[in-house]
């Protein structure tokens, strides 16, 4: 299955969604080798495309993808430090969301993806995030994710049109014990599986609630002058038969 998404009207997704293909970078600075980006084959959605997204009555409400908007306090356009500090103390979705921040990040403007390992130095391109390192079967029940965009710059949301359970569907035959990770998505692309990447712009005060542990991600400040600022808040963990939390 690909990503599902809540949202108004087609046009609506359209004015603000396109899509690419994918590839896997070759020693390029800065990037872990072997590491899944973006062409820059960007194009609109398709009407059909943007309808796909949309989920049905049988789509679990924790596999959606939800785009929210906060207003932000004022904050000094050229002071980025004073974002990071503004996020520490910020109630999210007024109350409608745990309030414990998992991490802010400041990404320069213009970065096709923005996610790092510190580890390394480098970034690790679309990937799938492990904090409950939930296996195969339970996959769908990981927690999700908040994101804002605190500014001053625009932000995107990358996501793959496979989740990670579909990729190792591809690539695996014993699947009860497998834990998906990252090495399976670019695994699954350098076998010649087609794989494509939709963008959802984000401007400041605007993010995003994504299950980060089954779809495949990143975000990106690709054509943006501007630095951004995102942070990050985790959801509660939801049991297996509920199909609506955080």
């Amino acid at each position: 299955m690909g990503p599902r998404l809540l949202f108004g009207t087609v046009s609506d997704l359209r004015r603000r969604c396109d899509i690419a293909s994918v590839r896997l970078t070759r020693s390029e600075p800065g990037y872990d080798p072997g590491a899944l980006i973006p062409c820059d084959d960007w194009e609109p959605l398709t009407t059909t495309e943007a309808d796909s997204l949309r989920p049905d009555d049988t789509t679990p409400g924790q596999t959606l993808i939800e785009l929210v908007h906060r207003p932000l306090p004022d904050l000094d356009p050229d002071n980025l430090t004073g974002r990071l500090e503004a996020a520490a103390t910020l109630d999210p979705l007024n109350g409608g969301w745990p309030t414990t921040l998992l991490g802010c990040t400041a990404s320069p403007g213009n970065w096709t993806t923005t996610t790092e390992d510190s580890a390394i130095g480098h970034r690790i391109g679309l990937h799938v995030d492990n904090f409950d390192r939930l296996p195969y079967p339970k996959r769908p029940y990981s927690r999700r994710r908040l994101c804002l965009n605190l500014g001053p710059g625009t932000r995107y949301l990358l996501i793959g049109d496979r989740d990670v359970q579909h990729i190792c569907r591809t690539l695996y035959r014993d699947l009860d014990h497998h834990y998906p990770h990252t090495a399976d998505v670019r695994r699954y692309v350098a076998a010649g599986h087609r794989l494509r990447c939709l963008r959802l712009r984000l401007d400041p005060g605007d993010g995003y609630i994504a299950p980060t542990e089954l779809l495949v991600h990143d975000g990106s400040t690709l054509n943006s002058a501007e630095p951004s600022v995102a942070a990050f808040w985790l959801g509660r963990q939801p049991e297996a038969h509920e199909a609506s939390l955080p």
